[in-house]
């Protein structure tokens, strides 16, 4: 559903009201497309917040370069925009040295182009170290504070690097939080691990992969749960430009329009019900090979109401689809071999973080979804070279969210840092990044793309 008031305000009277009346001004995001597929306004900037210390300048600017952004290491000279910046705080180990990160920013705020960003790369806090620890965490609460002060569809976000973790080992979050794929993430504190990427072969031995893919060459294989509309539509269009082979899987009743997204991406129409006794059995025997790259669970429902007025099939429905299918499928894929060297990408919801009002069964189902993703993914790095991320949508902008009262829709859409709904496409663009080969230091994340919603935040 279009977002009148968005239009209204970049009009001559809506402009003019806007200022008046202090009513909130959205900007016009600038996403990825094929003929903007980077940031504009300018060059990337990189800072060091402390004198001595810092990331290996070498893996840090091979890193960067990826971006495909124009790089100014150093100081700031000039009074022109820049499209973005990138402050080095991994060394920052004091409180007084957090005036470092003040320094580097203060003076170049107001140079910052319209849909500009904001990354801090710092270190994860010592656990025997307090004074580190404090500093370190303290950027957390400088970068969600900063995010909300930005304005003009900017972001910021904050990316930690593990004790043994390298510059290049943050090269693929780098690329996404430094391009127009991130429009609607901010706020965010991503972790990244040491660069040991471990996979397994299809044979199922453990082996070395310079990628971390785990793949034995040819075209990648996902499988998009809830693919037939909405954001699982948008995912499988996403993973299909990549060059994937998508398995694309929805309940039977949507058959029509699974078929319709599998056509157009090129893929696989599987009608199932992921709940069904069989669901685990038969998707190992829809898998060509044995073996899946990527597998995102997206399928999803909602049975809103009040706990007091809510009946009990509605409860156990929600939390059937939403979280039960997601932990019976995984269990199946793992224990068939199926997600060695894989991605596994689940759909949580900020009303897993936050809770929301007739939706305990959907808060429950998706803050599940959080437990399980942080408790798998260590042992499924260690165990078969997988990585388990999750992605939290806030308001997004969907057939769902288009049948919710004015008012509350109204609310929703201007209740975060960049006063307007997301589009499916955020998530999408957020899954593939996790989706990535060359995520695969990101591991047991849970990333909110809600343009820094205000709920739980």
């Amino acid at each position: 559903m279009a977002d009148r008031y968005l239009r209204w305000t970049h009009t001559g009277p809506g402009r003019f009201l806007t200022r008046r009346l202090g009513l909130p001004r959205p900007e016009v995001l600038h996403r990825w497309t094929a003929e903007r597929p980077t940031l504009e306004g300018g060059p990337l900037l990189h800072l060091t917040a402390t004198a001595t210390g810092g990331c290996d300048e070498k893996e840090l600017r091979t890193a960067l370069d990826g971006c495909g952004l124009p790089v100014v290491h150093g100081p700031a000279d000039g009074e022109g925009r820049v499209a973005a910046v990138l402050v080095d705080a991994t060394a920052l180990g004091t409180v007084a040295e957090l005036s470092g990160v003040h320094a580097c920013l203060h003076p170049l705020l107001r140079r910052l182009a319209p849909c500009g960003r904001v990354v801090l790369l710092g270190a994860r806090p010592a656990p025997d170290d307090h004074h580190q620890a404090a500093a370190q965490q303290a950027l957390a609460g400088f970068i969600r504070s900063l995010g909300k002060e930005l304005g003009r569809g900017r972001t910021a976000n904050l990316v930690r690097l593990a004790a043994t973790a390298g510059a290049d080992s943050a090269a693929s979050t780098l690329r996404f939080l430094f391009s127009p794929r991130s429009a609607f993430v901010s706020g965010q504190v991503v972790e990244v691990a040491a660069d040991e990427t471990v996979a397994h072969s299809r044979g199922g031995g453990p082996t070395v992969s310079g990628d971390g893919s785990g793949t034995g060459g040819g075209r990648r294989l996902a499988l998009v749960t809830g693919a037939a509309r909405g954001i699982g539509e948008q995912i499988a269009q996403r993973l299909a430009r990549e060059g994937a082979h998508v398995l694309c899987l929805d309940v039977e009743q949507a058959a029509d329009d699974l078929a319709r997204v599998a056509d157009r991406v090129g893929g696989t129409a599987l009608p199932l019900d992921i709940t069904a006794d069989d669901a685990g059995a038969r998707l190992v025997e829809a898998l060509p090979d044995g073996r899946l790259d990527v597998l995102v669970h997206n399928a999803g429902i909602t049975r809103d109401r009040r706990l007091v007025n809510m009946a009990a099939d509605r409860f156990t429905s929600v939390l059937d689809v939403n979280l039960a299918g997601v932990l019976r499928t995984t269990d199946h894929l793992l224990a068939a071999g199926a997600l060695r060297g894989s991605r596994v990408v689940a759909t949580a919801s900020i009303a897993g973080i936050a809770g929301n009002v007739g939706q305990t069964n959907y808060a429950a189902s998706k803050a599940g979804v959080i437990g399980f993703v942080r408790a798998l993914a260590p042992r499924a790095r260690a165990e078969y070279g997988t990585t388990v991320n999750a992605v939290a949508p806030g308001f997004i902008e969907t057939k769902m969210t288009a049948a919710v009262p004015f008012l509350i829709r109204e609310a929703g859409r201007r209740m975060n840092s960049l006063s307007q709904g997301g589009q499916p496409l955020d998530v999408a663009e957020t899954v593939a990044w996790l989706a990535e080969p060359a995520s695969h230091a990101v591991n047991g994340q849970t990333v909110r793309v809600c343009g820094q919603s205000l709920l739980g935040a």
